[in-house]
């Protein structure tokens, strides 16, 4: 794993914005369910026209999955598509999240308890810092944040 900043730089076409998460990335926490170790592998597929999320969260007795497709949708806004393994599926839509980080890439979605949110930004010394945050009456309450590190 390097020390150094990670570059954060945006590629090409609308889909470059995912460019600086490319790869796979991994994180350790502790969570009120104990320690939990998540990698998320992100690549581009089906001839570069969506980028694929696969993330799998470890905890010591059990595991928890889920499969990301990010791509244009047929409004032309860049949207996410996301299925667990608890059988739960969300969609959401690219999201002004410079409010975090002003380098910030986020995603915001409308689920069953109300609107949430993600947020990508370069970590200052390697890496990124990863949230997810739900809406309130009195603005964002952060729930997780996780700092990946590149998987060699």
């Amino acid at each position: 794993m390097s020390a150094a900043p990670m570059s954060w730089k945006r590629g090409r076409g609308k889909l470059g914005v995912m460019t600086p998460l490319l790869g796979t990335w991994r994180a350790e926490a502790e969570t009120e369910m104990g320690k939990v170790v998540c990698v998320r592998s992100y690549e581009k597929v089906l001839a570069g026209a969506y980028v694929q999320l696969k993330a799998d969260w470890r905890f010591a007795d059990r595991s928890y999955n889920e499969i990301a497709l990010i791509g244009v949708g047929e409004d032309g806004q860049v949207r996410f598509w996301s299925f667990t393994s608890d059988k739960k599926q969300s969609t959401g839509w690219l999201a002004d999240v410079t409010d975090l980080h002003p380098k910030a890439i986020g995603f915001e979605a409308e689920m069953p308890g109300g609107r949430g949110r993600m947020a990508y930004w370069p970590h200052e010394r390697e890496g990124f810092v990863w949230v997810v945050e739900s809406a309130s009456k009195k603005g964002w309450t952060r729930f997780v944040e996780h700092h990946y590190s590149a998987v060699d």
